[in-house]
Order: C-alpha cells, then sequence, then structure tokens
C-alpha cells in the first residue's frame, strides 16, 4: 500500500494531499517553476488547487515573500491557466 503525503498550503496553512495542490519552485539558478512532478530541486512551496486560493496568493503576493523573489505574476498566470 502506498502511503499517503499531506503538504501544508503556504496559503490556508492546511495539510493537504500532495496531489491536490501546486508545488512552485525557486531553482539554485534563481528561476521560478511550477513542479508537477514534485521532483525539482529548490525552495518549494505549496499552493491549493483552487481558483480563489490562487488569486488571494497573488493579491497578498505569497510567493514572492515564501521564495524570496521580486516578481511572481507569470507563474500566477501560470497557474490559473493550468485549472483551465
Amino acid at each position: 500500500m502506498r502511503k499517503l503525503i499531506y503538504r501544508q498550503c503556504a496559503l490556508t496553512r492546511t495539510k493537504q494531499l500532495r496531489e491536490q495542490m501546486f508545488r512552485i519552485v525557486r531553482t539554485p539558478a534563481c528561476e521560478l517553476l511550477i513542479d508537477l512532478y514534485y521532483n525539482q530541486k529548490g525552495r518549494g512551496c505549496y499552493l491549493s488547487k483552487d481558483k480563489d486560493m490562487i488569486i488571494k496568493a497573488s493579491k497578498k503576493r505569497l510567493l514572492e515573500r515564501n521564495l524570496k523573489v521580486n516578481d511572481c505574476s507569470a507563474i500566477y498566470d501560470e497557474l490559473l491557466a493550468l485549472l483551465e
């Protein structure tokens, strides 16, 4: 039997299954990626796969603070596109 993996959402601080969340990674080369397979190296942040949560995170500039980068607007747009 496969073990269930839970992660904490950066916005709501609730624990959810990893498959129900997006992982956004800042690589050692300071490049931002959406890690769909959960195996990229670097500093990661998990966000729920919910349109409202992604919009709230963009208003609060959550990824910028957690990943210590300047601009993540393109990542928010990519996340919203993946949901549709």
